[in-house]
């Protein structure tokens, strides 16, 4: 039985393991890069995000940040609703709250590539999870259960996993995780007690054993941070108690992390200051970091560093009330630097990079940099006339969760594209006839730019050996004119489209 468990274990999670491990638990607002990042510091094996709503995360953009060396989902609000990083990407657990299998799709495959796994809330009793039939609310629809978790199996490459709260009876409990067993998913995480009961109740640790052996894949036991887990030793008590695969640790974590380090807990002090460097590095927002540093003071949180913690609106004020102040100023001197230096190579063009057959360019199209009459498309546009050229053509596709757009334009038989995505069908064409322009060399209207009649480089250079004539000294307003006399006698209805976005 335990061969098979094994074989069954490596053939469904692939890197991440859910066997033998101490997990951070997924806890709302606790549950950010900073604490992640400090527990698997102290030697937690896997580390769950706190819990994001489907449909606010469905709108997110994938933003890289350079600067933070970063991978951040940002609303259209602009706020960033999750942030991660490299050192963590093997081992973050994304956890979600959803009530619909086509929406959680939509947001693992949004974040798949930045997590080592997918998990689904079904245990939380708040208002905050169960809203929307979400949460712990899940629970009296195994159905919808099932159909959440079949279709997150299917449509991912990562490991899927739930966490829930036991039922009313044994019987009904090990029904319903046989069922979420043959959904295909890679772990299951108890919370030992019921929907209804609080941390005040003791934790059910013989229905997280008979789950465990009722079922093949590894459970993870929660629940005991309360009477059961205070320091490390203990997590190995509790997991013998229930008979679990493993622990995941919540409270025991949100009050000190370092509980997950094998040589003892760490002084709450010396845990905080640790927490607040990361906190700085990865510019978390600060209401977020004053809430996690009074989780850890608890009972002291009325203490002179406590109301000063609480009086602080910032991370540069915190890190004042903590003697971090030059921590602080050399981490916002070093990103500065990034920033400066990000910014000075992204004013020159990249290098292009081919994609299957189309050649890719990290570029955005900012209206702004481009005061011109001419857009980059009626450069191009223009360029192809003058060359008798067939005219270039833009497929544009947009972006179910957050509604941008992406557009590649062919000319003369190649692909062209922005590897950016763009609030609108029009900024993501222009975007695309950037690249087309900067490929191959043509002036694409940029503040700055000399105009030089949509002529290639290589020709103006051929032509700069001859004698001028009339048609390279041409001036921008006279290049304009003579087309807007050549649009009247046109019947191109393509021509006179792109004429009226350029006005």
């Amino acid at each position: 039985m335990t061969a098979n468990k094994e074989k069954m274990t490596a053939n469904t999670v692939g890197r991440l393991c859910f066997r033998n491990v101490n997990a951070l638990a997924p806890m709302v607002r606790v549950g950010t890069l900073p604490t992640r990042l400090l527990s698997l510091d102290y030697g937690a094996d896997i580390v769950y995000s706190e819990e994001l709503i489907d449909i606010k995360m469905a709108q997110c953009q994938r933003v890289v940040n350079e600067v933070l060396e970063t991978v951040d989902f940002v609303a259209p609000d602009e706020r960033v609703m999750f942030r991660t990083c490299e050192k963590e990407k093997d081992r973050v657990v994304f956890q979600m709250g959803t009530a619909d299998p086509d929406r959680a799709l939509i947001v693992a495959r949004l974040v798949e590539n930045d997590v080592a796994a997918i998990d689904v809330n079904m245990g939380c009793p708040k208002e905050y999870s169960t809203k929307g039939g979400m949460g712990a609310a899940l629970l009296s629809d195994p159905d919808k259960i099932e159909a959440i978790l079949r279709t997150l199996v299917k449509g991912v490459s990562k490991p899927v996993t739930c966490k829930i709260r036991i039922l009313p009876t044994l019987e009904d409990t090990l029904s319903l995780v046989k069922r979420i067993e043959n959904t295909g998913v890679a772990a299951i995480a108890v919370h030992g007690r019921l929907k209804d009961e609080r941390p005040r109740h003791p934790v059910h640790c013989d229905f997280i054993q008979a789950i465990a052996e009722a079922v093949s894949i590894p459970v993870i036991a929660n629940g005991g941070s309360l009477d059961r887990v205070k320091a490390h030793a203990d997590i190995e008590e509790f997991r013998k108690a229930t008979g679990a695969s493993s622990v995941m640790v919540a409270r025991a974590a949100m009050w000190n992390p370092s509980v997950f380090r094998s040589q003892g807990l760490l002084s709450v002090e010396e845990v905080m200051e640790e927490y607040l460097k990361y906190a700085i590095r990865y510019d978390n927002h600060a209401f977020n970091t004053k809430y996690c540093l009074c989780q850890m003071l608890r009972d002291k949180v009325e203490s002179p560093l406590g109301k000063q913690l609480k009086s602080a609106q910032t991370n540069k004020e915190i890190c004042e009330g903590y003697g971090l102040q030059e921590y602080y100023t050399k981490t916002q001197a070093e990103l500065q630097a990034r920033r400066e230096a990000i910014q000075t190579n992204h004013n020159h063009p990249n290098q292009p990079v081919l994609d299957g057959d189309v050649t890719t360019m990290h570029v955005k199209f900012e209206r702004r940099e481009y005061p011109g009459e001419f857009s980059p498309k009626m450069f191009l546009l223009e360029w192809s006339r003058k060359e008798n050229l067939e005219q270039p053509r833009y497929e544009t596709v947009q972006r179910s969760q957050d509604r941008a757009f992406q557009s590649m334009v062919t000319m003369t038989g190649k692909k062209y594209r922005s590897t950016l995505w763009e609030k609108s069908k029009k900024y993501a064409e222009q975007a695309s006839a950037i690249v087309c322009l900067r490929v191959l060399g043509l002036p694409e209207g940029r503040a700055g730019e000399e105009y030089s009649g949509l002529v290639g480089k290589r020709k103006r250079e051929e032509k700069s050996n001859e004698t001028p004539d009339k048609e390279d000294t041409t001036t921008y307003f006279g290049a304009r004119k003579r087309h807007l006399k050549h649009l009247k006698t046109s019947e191109n209805p393509e021509e006179q489209r792109v004429t009226n976005y350029s006005k």
